[in-house]
């Protein structure tokens, strides 16, 4: 179990204190929904949860098949829509590796990612885009 304690600062913003090591975050909320879009947005933490989950997945699954993903990286884009309610649209995640990893690897390492804890948590209504690049 996982203990967030956070506190509202005002001015749509929030600290939030992971319990565990004390590490801390802020969020503000975004420029086009009042905020000052100063510090990551709750839906911009939401969609980076889900892209650092998926590499951590990766990388779960490329130390059993001792497999180097070291510095594959992910670009994630949110689009939000509005109506009826304000949420997350899409995410697209564009993953690239500096590794080409066999066929069974890629695979492998795919399903991993496509299985993580957060994408699974998420409302089916979300559409979603991965694609992945693999060496150079």
């Amino acid at each position: 179990m996982t203990q967030i304690d956070m506190t509202y600062e005002g001015e749509l913003s929030t600290l939030c204190i992971h319990s565990e090591s004390g590490v801390q975050l802020r969020t503000d909320a975004p420029k086009d929904n009042q905020g000052r879009g100063r510090d990551f947005s709750p839906t911009d933490l939401l969609v980076a949860a889900l892209g650092s989950c998926m590499l951590t997945l990766m990388g779960i699954a490329a130390k059993r098949l001792n497999v180097d993903i070291k510095g594959m990286r992910a670009k994630v884009i949110k689009e939000m829509v509005v109506a009826p309610k304000r949420r997350i649209g899409k995410v697209r995640i564009a993953f690239e590796c500096p590794h080409r990893p066999s066929e069974e690897t890629i695979a492998k390492l795919i399903d991993a990612a496509e299985n993580c804890p957060v994408y699974n948590s998420l409302h089916p209504d979300m559409k979603f885009e991965f694609t992945y690049h693999w060496g150079n």
